[in-house]
């Protein structure tokens, strides 16, 4: 499928296209779209739109975002005109505690305490022992 270099609609290759889009296909569309929204036969304007982006084979754009997009760039985000913003503070990781640290490191730290726990109890054991036979 390729645009038709007029502008007057797609080109489908191996297969069978619409052709040209006429003006009458689009009323035609809009009218249709009127109906399937409620609003009876009579289209509105976005309603032409669609129909002709649906006939055509233009990108449906977001009304929002098309709204964003034709505002220029210097007039663009700018929640209070002169405040010059602050720095969000850092949100810890789900199992991170207050100082940044995972739910692994904290494991390997407590880990490395209880060995080193472990290794001053036994030599204080053996220090016992030693003064215990020197008795």
């Amino acid at each position: 499928m390729r645009k038709n270099p007029l502008n007057q609609g797609i080109i489908m290759e191996n297969a069978a296209g619409i052709g040209t889009v006429a003006t009458k296909m689009v009323e035609a569309r809009a009218r249709e779209l009127a109906r399937i929204n409620g609003r009876g036969s009579k289209p509105t304007e976005a309603d032409y739109q669609q129909a002709k982006r649906e006939l055509t084979g233009e990108a449906e754009t977001d009304p929002q975002e098309e709204n964003v997009e034709s505002v220029p760039e210097s007039e663009g985000w700018d929640s209070v005109p002169g405040s010059s913003g602050r720095q969000a503070a850092e949100s810890l990781g789900e199992d991170e505690d207050a100082e940044g640290r995972s739910e692994s490191a904290r494991m390997f730290e407590e880990g490395i305490n209880e060995a080193e726990h472990d290794q001053m109890r036994r030599a204080a054991e053996a220090e016992q022992k030693s003064d215990e036979r020197e008795s």
